[in-house]
């Protein structure tokens, strides 16, 4: 049952979102475009906001639905309750690789951020959520999707740490959260790259300007 369950968080995670809704709603393969790659952010550049953000919504989904799977294996008995965060990290890090890795594109699929947001939002809702607006108000001020997600991600295990409230919850949580910006890091790393070279681009989804690459 569980290895059931692990196989379908991965298959949630591989649907290739970007290349699907592009090829079927525009007749675009959005990774012959712009960036390339097979996401959201790329998907925002090259078919606008209203694609961009189905796709994100949809990739944010996958996450959330595949971190939820163990709350049904659980009514099933197949594990013990106090092993329920530990198995919503397991699969929701199935979701965020069948996204980085997904079987249906030849396993080279996306950066898995929005995966992840919905695998936190599954795992830890409010400080999802606080993530989410520091994501939000760095893209605004910034307009680097890379840079916010990349201190986005970090804030979650540092919330969890230093904020009252949500200390004193599962251990695993906070390394899950540190494990989750260093996947955040590595998937980013060109991007990294490229903005010490002045070269990163800018996204805006909050005026109608829209870069095209």
């Amino acid at each position: 049952m569980l290895a059931a369950g692990i196989l379908i968080a991965y298959l949630l995670g591989a649907v290739p979102t970007a290349v699907w809704f592009g090829k079927l709603y525009h007749g675009i393969d959005v990774r012959e475009h712009g960036s390339g790659n097979p996401g959201a952010t790329n998907t925002f550049r090259v078919l606008g906001k209203r694609a961009g953000t189905i796709v994100l919504l949809i990739d944010v989904v996958k996450g959330l639905m595949a971190a939820s799977l163990p709350v049904v294996l659980l009514k099933l008995q197949t594990f013990p309750e106090n092993e329920l965060v530990n198995f919503k990290i397991i699969f929701g890090l199935m979701a965020v690789v069948g996204h980085l890795f997904p079987v249906f594109l030849s396993f080279k699929g996306g950066k898995g951020v929005a995966t992840l947001m919905g695998m936190m939002l599954a795992i830890h809702y409010e400080v999802a959520i606080l993530s989410a607006v520091i994501f939000m108000i760095l893209l605004f001020l910034t307009k680097y999707v890379s840079l916010s997600s990349i201190i986005g991600a970090l804030s979650f295990p540092f919330m969890l740490l230093l904020i009252p409230r949500f200390q004193g919850g599962e251990p695993m949580l906070i390394i899950f959260g540190f494990i989750l910006f260093v996947v955040i890091l590595v998937t980013h790393n060109r991007n990294i790259h490229r903005m010490f070279k002045g070269e990163e681009n800018k996204t805006h989804l909050f005026n109608r300007k829209n870069n095209q690459n």
